[in-house]
């Protein structure tokens, strides 16, 4: 049984698919199912079930995946521990970061961070608070960076700041004349949203039910620039988080506060409950807290 066997295994139990496993694993389909084939030959039992649309695993393949991801994250932190002794010279950070914080908090953080940690590199993974979350269990992630709430006993979050969303409005539209916008004055307004499975559009939703407020939903986008950008062509509106209202580039909307109470979202950092972060991970979240603390 190897290493590498073992990481094939957790792959593509997590994906669910052998070729996208061999994708993330940076491998060959068939290289990938010979190992696992092997690994199987080895144990005398089938892993997984293959079927038509995804592979799932058996009795035994789950008794297996249950050790293998604690032995890779065994692994991986005797491997971090010996370079993290090397006083932070050399080292590796892997972030996850959701897609609606990474292009707008990132190019504060990671400059600094690189200029005080030349030696350690660090790997961003931008993806949905569910997959993120997935590989943090699987120890594929030291820290996430994502939103609350955040319902999975099985990590730790801690705030590291709040901020206000802000309706985005076209350019000449009548609401741009007024300071602060009340939700009564968006019951004709055309909504555009972050699609479903992503935290923000649910987010906004959550907070219009809760003004029992119930927005026409007009078109879902997976990015904020592109819900930005058809907010400026005057398809309709949105609630945009205001780190994303801050970008230099132009034209863009108009934003503006809606009345109390306010629409916010908490950003945190999450890691793994009884895998806390190693030294270089720590630097980073020392480094995170720092700039989140200092004025823009």
């Amino acid at each position: 049984m190897e290493l590498q066997q073992l990481r094939y295994v957790v792959a593509v139990a997590r994906t669910g698919n052998f070729s996208r496993a061999a994708t993330q694993c940076h491998v060959s389909q068939p290289s990938l199912s010979q190992q696992i084939q092997k690994l199987e030959g080895e144990l005398g039992e089938r892993l997984f079930d293959r079927l038509k649309t995804r592979a799932r695993l058996t009795a035994a393949g789950e008794a297996l995946h249950e050790r293998a991801v604690r032995i890779l994250a065994e692994v991986k932190a005797a491997q971090g521990e010996a370079t993290e002794a090397r006083a932070l010279t050399r080292g590796l950070v892997a972030v996850g970061v959701l897609p609606t914080i990474a292009p707008y908090l990132l190019p504060r953080v990671l400059p600094g961070f690189s200029q005080e940690f030349p030696g350690i590199e660090i790997v961003v993974q931008e993806d949905t608070t569910a997959q993120l979350l997935g590989l943090l269990v699987a120890c594929e992630l030291d820290l996430a960076i994502a939103s609350l709430p955040i319902q999975d006993e099985r990590v730790q979050t801690e705030t590291l700041f709040t901020e206000e969303l802000l309706v985005a409005l076209p350019p000449h539209h009548p609401l741009v004349k007024k300071q602060t916008i009340k939700m009564a004055d968006l019951e004709a307004e055309r909504f555009i949203l972050m699609k479903e499975g992503h935290c923000l559009g649910d987010q906004v939703l959550n907070f219009c039910t809760r003004q029992d407020f119930h927005p026409n939903v007009l078109c879902r986008s997976a990015q904020i620039e592109t819900i930005r950008a058809l907010v400026q062509a005057g398809m309709g509106i949105s609630l945009i988080p205001a780190m994303a209202c801050q970008t230099a580039r132009a034209p863009q909307p108009h934003d503006r506060s809606l009345a109390p109470p306010l629409p916010r979202r908490a950003v945190v950092a999450v890691w793994l409950k009884g895998r806390p972060p190693g030294r270089a991970a720590s630097a980073f979240l020392q480094h995170l807290r720092k700039t989140v603390d200092r004025p823009k």
